[in-house]
């Protein structure tokens, strides 16, 4: 277990400034295993319960942007709160992680931790967060504009393409198709073969 000067260490280098000290009181009010990964593509972060520890686990992936690594951060912290407090047989996403999310997040949602752009949209997906911030379209762009990598470039996702338009993503070619729920049905154009990709996948455009 990460000891307080290696994880206010740990913090510092990943949080927002003023949101390090208040993550740290919730570390010492239900101490945790605390790993930093890297990148996953099938998500952001993950709680761990296993009842042969004292002291459960929580990763988060370490390219996430200061304020998705504390939204992520506080999302998984919520997991341990909820089942300590309601028991392990409760839904793993359900009334009593969500009530614990919003308690946990609320003190969080200021202006001199998380910038205008992204605590709009952000306050309104908190009134009732979903299993991943992922599936908010509008969170996540505006969250997405503070990530790590970026270049400079012009940033597109696919929910900006018309449908029918073609695209380029991992150097292959498709072509966007309708949409449904948080995927698009998408035809990659060599072969003719189609795909569910997420609106939030990250494309270049090719018309």
């Amino acid at each position: 277990m990460l000891a307080p000067p290696k994880l206010e260490e740990v913090f510092s280098k990943h949080l927002p400034a003023n949101a390090v000290n208040p993550c740290l009181k919730l570390w010492e009010e239900k101490p945790f295993h605390f790993k930093i990964t890297s990148s996953r593509k099938t998500k952001l972060g993950d709680f761990r319960y296993r009842k042969d520890q004292q002291f459960q686990t929580i990763t988060l992936n370490a390219d996430l942007n200061p304020y998705q690594f504390l939204l992520t951060f506080v999302h998984e912290v919520a997991h341990l709160h909820a089942f300590q407090k309601f028991g392990y047989a409760i839904a793993p996403h359900g009334r009593e992680w969500k009530s614990t999310f919003q308690q946990l997040l609320f003190p969080f949602l200021m202006e001199n931790i998380f910038p205008i752009d992204i605590l709009i949209p952000l306050k309104k997906h908190m009134r009732n967060p979903k299993a991943s911030s992922a599936t908010d379209l509008f969170l996540m762009k505006e969250m997405s504009k503070y990530d790590k990598h970026l270049t400079g470039n012009a940033t597109f996702f696919l929910s900006d393409l018309k449908p029918g338009s073609n695209f380029t993503i991992s150097g292959r070619v498709f072509r966007k198709g309708e949409t449904r729920r948080t995927r698009v049905l998408c035809e990659e154009v060599n072969t003719g073969k189609k795909y569910l990709i997420a609106q939030l996948a990250k494309i270049q455009p090719l018309e």
